[in-house]
């Protein structure tokens, strides 16, 4: 049964290549969802698929793209939203 999670990444994770990082990684889990910059510097995932595919993308979000440092991971589950594809939103 498919799962929709909403996380939130805090830490130096805009300019950095995060969500860029983090759209390849759910493509590769067979994730959908959307990924974007928030405005307090944070990055918003919205990610759905399979719950061992989520909890890889989780575990990712730790340690995120090459120059990024990650200070938290907060996860909270939701409704699915059937999401297509997996887009990076401005």
């Amino acid at each position: 049964m498919k799962k929709h999670l909403n996380i939130v990444v805090i830490g130096r994770v805009q300019g950095v290549w995060f969500r860029k990082s983090t759209r390849d990684k759910a493509v590769e889990l067979g994730l959908t969802g959307i990924v974007r910059n928030q405005a307090d510097g944070s990055v918003y995932i919205e990610a759905e698929g399979f719950e061992q595919s989520l909890n890889a993308l989780v575990d990712w979000c730790w340690s995120g793209s090459e120059l990024s440092r990650v200070d938290s991971v907060s996860v909270e589950e939701s409704e699915l939203e059937h999401f297509e594809s997996f887009e990076i939103l401005r």
